[in-house]
């Protein structure tokens, strides 16, 4: 069985993080190559020498969507390769593989995942999704929502995304380290954001408009924002708008997440629009008490008040409020949503995600 996993663009996010770990599993268990964009450094850090590598797009931003040479490049990368099923991590990717299929001789199954709660175009779902064998969604709220709107409802199928746990863990050694690092004091109450920088999408706009009032009256609290552009000129605009300078520690894209979530002491995502928000799960997996927006499938494994904290997406007084509490939280209490998130986290492992995979895969090459 030969498999080829299809990502396109550069740089690194939650689709990215899946890709690779999906890759990396399911080639304990067939022949598994991977289609991506030529210098994606952070891929080819991760996978080389482990799977295939096959590099065929050119990332220039939208412009490569017009780029001939790059459907060439797949054509010719699924001829030879003579591949069983192709897998396209994302919208894009399978316009990719949508677009060379009339031209292959032998035709591969076809498995293309939705991430997001979306509702897919009319053209998207004709001109698209009726030429995929399965449809991979990574909660069953989107499941839901897809056969609600009668989306190819035979189609779908719920696999949620995995983490990491021996990379996502609870760590008190690396606490200590990593605040001190980050000029954190035992004093702080430390917030931490993974997400990046998309506030149309992942709410960063909300998030530091209801810290700025959270400061006024708590100093003593900090938010730490991690991921890609949250150090760009916009991100440190927007925080200097909001007077935050002295409470927001903007890192950008960094490869140490695990490490970060360790130094904060709650974790906070305010998204609009979410798959399954791996990140939540991952600061679950690290012991953190966290509060999120109810986005696309969080509510299927986050609990108010038994694993961590709940928010309606935009709602910042609801939002506030949960902070509020978060800071004024007993150790004893603390201590009980700690213990829940990290076991609400091992029902996420990569390995339950990974049998799923393999069962999808054999069955529809039987």
């Amino acid at each position: 069985m030969k498999i080829l996993e299809v990502i396109d663009s550069l740089g690194w996010c939650g689709t990215k993080e899946q890709t690779y770990l999906n890759t990396l599993h399911l080639s304990k268990h067939f022949e598994v190559h991977l289609a991506l964009a030529f210098g994606h450094k952070e891929m080819i850090e991760r996978l080389r020498g482990k799977v295939e590598l096959k590099f065929y797009e050119v990332d220039n931003g939208s412009k490569r969507r017009f780029n001939i040479k790059n459907y060439l490049r797949l054509y010719h990368i699924v001829k030879e390769g003579n591949y069983d099923v192709l897998i396209a991590n994302s919208s894009w990717s399978l316009n990719y593989v949508i677009a060379i299929l009339p031209f292959l001789k032998k035709k591969p199954k076809i498995i293309a995942l939705r991430r997001s709660g979306f509702t897919p175009s009319f053209f998207s779902k004709h001109l698209k999704y009726r030429f995929v064998d399965k449809i991979v969604v990574v909660s069953k709220r989107v499941a839901e929502h897809l056969i609600n709107i009668d989306f190819f409802p035979k189609k779908i199928v719920v696999i949620e995304s995995g983490i990491d746990l021996s990379r996502f863990k609870p760590s008190e050694e690396l606490r200590e380290e990593y605040r001190k690092k980050l000029g954190l004091g035992k004093e702080h109450k430390v917030f931490v954001n993974v997400a990046n920088w998309q506030p149309w999408r992942k709410g960063q706009d909300v998030l530091l408009e209801v810290f700025s009032q959270i400061v006024k009256k708590y100093r003593n609290v900090r938010l730490i924002l991690a991921g890609k552009d949250t150090d760009s000129e916009q991100a440190l605009e927007t925080i200097k708008g909001f007077n935050l300078e002295d409470f927001v520690i903007p890192l950008g894209y960094r490869e140490d997440v695990e490490k970060i979530l360790q130094a904060g002491d709650y974790f906070i995502l305010t998204s609009r629009s979410e798959g399954i928000a791996g990140s939540v799960l991952q600061a679950m997996a690290c012991g953190k008490v966290v509060l999120s927006t109810l986005a696309g499938g969080i509510g299927e494994y986050l609990i108010d008040g038994f694993n961590g904290f709940s928010a309606k997406v935009d709602n910042k007084e609801e939002i506030a409020q949960k902070l509020e509490r978060m800071i004024n939280i007993s150790k004893e209490e603390y201590s009980r949503l700690s213990e829940n998130a990290i076991n609400t986290a091992k029902n996420y492992s990569i390995e339950t995600n990974i049998k799923k995979w393999v069962d999808l895969i054999s069955s529809i090459s039987d």
